[in-house]
């Protein structure tokens, strides 16, 4: 789960190129970790040009073990894209799948298998028979659903350029200010335990055994002097 949050993160700060994370408009964030939701712009010079299409990615429980499954939430004729379900057939998805394989890295291959089909391996047998045989009727029915079902413009509200620098500095000096606080309390405990130490010995040592400074001992034995010789004389008497 952590991986999947890092990720996510990454891609709200910069997607691949053509390709947008598509988030919660009042959060700002994914509605889900277990379902990446994109859109992807169509490549320029292919049948899907000019128009917006949202896909899934369904992580499984094992992620990244196993690979996310693909679907097209925009209804769209293409070779290996179910017209049914929308299933994505691609071999980054499947065979070729690694956990070093990245989601952003996923959503490129996607859009790149916008601009070169492979129908050897369609789930779509008809786009992938005239793709084969015909790309100009091809071309012309893949255009034809794009208008009918392709956005003309991006569901994702542009965000405001951030400052990642500015902002992981920001949290830096944040905690740097929270430590050199505890510190601070710390140092602070410290020398109240020790001025209340100094404090309970002090007190013992009035409490307990009195220690008598030498200018009061000198006035006791002085004093006790004076009586005794105050007695000798009045025995003389």
């Amino acid at each position: 789960m952590a991986r999947v949050v890092r990720e996510v993160r990454d891609l709200m700060k910069e997607a691949p190129e053509g390709t947008k994370l598509v988030v919660d408009s009042e959060s700002g964030l994914p509605t889900s970790l277990g379902e990446i939701n994109a859109e992807i712009e169509g490549p320029i010079g292919t049948p899907y040009a000019s128009h917006f299409f949202q896909l899934k990615l369904v992580l499984p429980g094992d992620f990244p073990n196993s690979p996310p499954r693909g679907f097209f939430l925009t209804k769209i004729y293409h070779p290996n894209v179910d017209m049914s379900t929308g299933a994505i057939c691609v071999n980054t998805l499947k065979k070729d799948w690694s956990p070093s394989v990245r989601l952003g890295h996923v959503l490129s291959v996607i859009r790149c298998l916008m601009i070169v089909p492979f129908p050897e391996s369609s789930l779509n047998d008809e786009a992938g028979k005239l793709f084969m045989e015909s790309y100009e009727e091809y071309a012309s029915r893949a255009k034809l659903m794009t208008n009918v079902h392709g956005r003309t413009s991006s569901c994702v509200a542009e965000s405001p350029p951030s400052s990642p620098a500015k902002s992981t500095k920001e949290n830096e000096v944040g905690f740097d200010h929270k430590l050199s606080r505890n510190n601070m309390k710390s140092a602070s405990s410290s020398s109240s335990n020790a001025v209340l130490k100094q404090s309970n010995s002090a007190d013992r040592n009035c409490d307990g055994n009195k220690v008598k400074s030498p200018r009061m001992k000198n006035h006791t034995s002085k004093t006790g002097g004076e009586k005794k010789s105050k007695k000798k004389s009045l025995r003389r008497l």
